[in-house]
């Protein structure tokens, strides 16, 4: 009927400045391909740097009713959204939840999202933190690699990039928070962000053979964190 799904690439934003390539740039196009007469509306869609499900809508009135149903399936504790990722590392358990509260702090120049372990009543009623949940569950794992389901309860900017860190098993791609797992004779810690300013993931030499990338390539590699299936009513 009025639905439509789509497969976004990575990096590929909802909303775009002015003069950069969007998915709200090229709605137009796609319409008049598609021969629709009514407008397209973004349902639901990955962040910026994500890859993964698209879900548009033709009528306004469904585009409303399946945001609600978003909104409401979380808070009755369902997880409508599931994103599978490569990790670097394997998680220690093969599944469980990840909660932390997360924030807003700003570094420099730069805003970066970063976790608080045991957040506040009042930091969390002023809504200086909020509270998040993910559930993952490891799907495959070879090579010091894994492939994880993760269904976000929440949702915060970043969210799965930083629970994945706290996870010690960073997203492979993530050149914005992996800095923050280091390691000592092969066993992984987490670092605080002050002391683990954004770079280029860094990957082993057999990792990086068996991907095909030189270390000059390794900033291109987009991360790896796909938006796999929604939940409809």
């Amino acid at each position: 009927g009025a639905l439509l799904a789509l497969n976004k690439p990575s990096d590929l934003p909802v909303l775009g400045q002015s003069g950069e390539l969007s998915l709200d740039a090229l709605l137009p196009a796609l319409r008049r391909r598609l021969g629709l007469s009514a407008e397209l509306h973004v349902v639901k869609a990955p962040a910026r740097e994500c890859s993964g499900l698209v879900l548009l809508s033709s009528c306004y009135h469904t585009t409303k009713k399946l945001q609600q149903f978003f909104t409401n399936a979380r808070q009755r504790g369902q997880y409508p959204a599931t994103y599978h990722a490569v990790t670097v590392g394997v998680p220690a358990e093969p599944e469980g939840k990840i909660c932390s509260g997360l924030r807003w702090q700003q570094q420099g120049d730069t805003a970066m999202v970063v976790p608080v372990p045991a957040p506040g009543r009042r930091s969390l009623a002023r809504k200086e933190v909020k509270s998040t949940l993910t559930r993952y569950r490891v799907l495959g794992a070879s090579g010091g690699c894994a492939l994880l389901q993760l269904q976000p309860k929440t949702a915060f900017p970043e969210q799965l990039q930083v629970h994945l860190t706290l996870l010690l098993c960073p997203a492979l791609g993530d050149h914005e928070h992996s800095s923050r797992v280091g390691r000592v004779l092969g066993v992984p810690f987490l670092l605080t962000p002050e002391a683990a300013p954004s770079r280029t993931q860094v990957l082993d030499e057999e990792l990086l053979s068996r991907l095909g990338l030189s270390p000059q390539q390794l900033r291109h590699l987009p991360l790896h964190i796909h938006l796999q299936e929604l939940m409809l009513p």
